[in-house]
């Protein structure tokens, strides 16, 4: 379970993302004086290292779109497009690897025989 002083940096930086300003240590640690969180110093460096560089709302709105998952509105098409050739390659693979098993009901038992 996360620590009190997690959850303040996280919610820190949503805060931040949501105002677009950029996620800085400085400004975590000035969301939590102003909220009155007491966290030890590296939390809001550390929170600002890990996110830089990262569209966190493109995370927060991509979450659960995956391999095979619908991609979600107003998503990027590129990515999509390059998803599919990615695809079909492992459908293929699936068909080799169901062949062997058709091969035993032709030996004339089944597991509910």
């Amino acid at each position: 379970m996360a620590s009190k002083a997690e959850l303040a940096c996280v919610y820190s930086a949503l805060i931040l993302v949501d105002d677009d300003v950029a996620v800085t240590g400085e400004k975590i640690s000035t969301i939590l004086k102003a909220a009155a969180v007491d966290v030890e110093p590296y939390w809001p460096g550390l929170f600002a290292k890990a996110l830089e560089g990262v569209n966190v709302r493109d995370l927060i709105t991509n979450i659960g779109s995956g391999v095979g998952a619908a991609p979600a509105v107003g998503g990027a098409p590129a990515a999509a497009s390059a998803a599919a050739p990615a695809a079909e390659p492992a459908k293929e693979e699936k068909k080799k690897e169901e062949e062997p098993e058709e091969s035993d009901d032709d030996m004339g038992f089944g597991l509910f025989d």
